[in-house]
């Protein structure tokens, strides 16, 4: 069995199959943008955190886990009660077992990570019930921002992979896709989406929207993640191939994107196989609507886990988040790894992380 067997093309499904076929030999490097939007703070917004007082801490104890294994700003990984990990543990598995490195990328986090990180001067984002999450000024910024770091990392490999980790993402992602004019649902880190309190904020968000321009939607409706990564996006697909990990936030990146303007031949969507099969979500439309762009998903084969914290993302839990679907991706291209064997490796660090 081959680990192309694991994998779903989709959108440019041509141009996904060659992206597999040719990227073997490249060198990749995967970027993690943390960020914080108090949208999250919303009561029943998110299932990221152990509990609503961690949200602010989860991106940096996501950071943290990538690079030590274990966590400095939180005793242990980001884990809900029940023993559901944080999908930082798949990349963290994914990565590792490849050697593919890995750099953080502060975006506008509330809390800075313990670790050597890059620092951008992006503040986190505001609750978009409220009011705008950014000024326009804070949007450009951030926009600006994310195409000087994409530049520089760029020059560093021969495909970048860019991930987040940003509570309470998904709504802010819907906000702006629908501010673009697309006709979107969106992804949630629950079995059960909450689609009717994410469409109330927002439809709220979107009443004060008075203009189709790219700066203005992500400013009055966003996060800052969604602009700095568009930056990224936008630099680094000039001159590289650029993999985006992740599932529906990765689609308003790449709906953003496209009102700026990008190298989309240079660029793939990847995502694990559970957003894929979000039947509250509409990913695989959402990608043709955008652009057509590649995208694949991939089987991460946590269904046969032994472990039912591990089971659950096949269930409709987390499904995605920390790169977690472009990082497998990565590792099974230069690996030639199958999911099978893949499921192995995420068991042995779970347990290290479940005891």
């Amino acid at each position: 069995m081959s680990y192309t067997d694991d994998l779903v093309f989709f959108g440019d499904s041509d141009g996904a199959s060659e992206f597999v076929q040719t990227s073997k030999d490249n060198r990749f490097l995967f970027s993690l943008a943390i960020s914080y939007t108090e949208t999250c703070e919303i009561p029943g917004i998110t299932f990221a955190g152990a509990d609503a007082k961690l949200l602010k801490a989860t991106p940096a104890a996501d950071a943290e886990y990538l690079y030590y294994g274990n966590c400095k700003t939180i005793d242990k990984i980001p884990m809900t009660p029940d023993g559901k990990p944080t999908p930082a543990l798949l990349t963290r598995t994914a990565l590792v077992s490849s050697g593919i490195p890995h750099v953080i990328v502060d975006a506008g986090s509330k809390i800075a990570p313990k670790l050597p990180y890059m620092s951008t001067g992006v503040n986190p984002g505001r609750n978009i019930l409220r009011g705008p999450a950014m000024s326009d000024l804070e949007a450009h910024h951030a926009v600006d921002c994310g195409q000087r770091v994409g530049n520089m990392l760029a020059a560093m490999t021969d495909c970048l992979v860019v991930g987040e980790s940003i509570p309470g993402g998904t709504t802010t992602a819907l906000a702006v896709l629908r501010g673009l004019g697309f006709k979107a649902r969106v992804s949630s880190s629950m079995a059960n989406n909450p689609v009717v309190l994410k469409n109330k904020i927002v439809n709220t968000a979107l009443e004060r929207l008075s203009s189709k321009d790219p700066y203005k939607v992500v400013a009055s409706v966003g996060d800052p993640m969604i602009a700095f990564v568009t930056g990224m996006l936008i630099s680094a697909s000039a001159t590289v191939k650029v993999v985006l990990a992740g599932g529906t936030q990765m689609a308003a990146i790449l709906g953003l994107a496209s009102a700026i303007g990008f190298n989309d031949k240079n660029t793939i969507l990847g995502t694990t196989l559970y957003v894929l099969n979000d039947q509250s979500a509409n990913i695989r439309d959402l990608v043709s609507e955008i652009s057509d762009i590649s995208a694949v998903s991939v089987d991460p084969g946590l269904a046969g886990s032994e472990f039912p914290g591990l089971q659950a993302y096949s269930k409709g839990f987390v499904k995605e988040g920390a790169g977690a679907g472009g990082a497998i991706l990565s590792h099974m291209i230069k690996t030639g790894c199958t999911s099978a064997r893949f499921l192995d490796l995420v068991q042995q660090e779970y347990s290290k992380i479940s005891t």
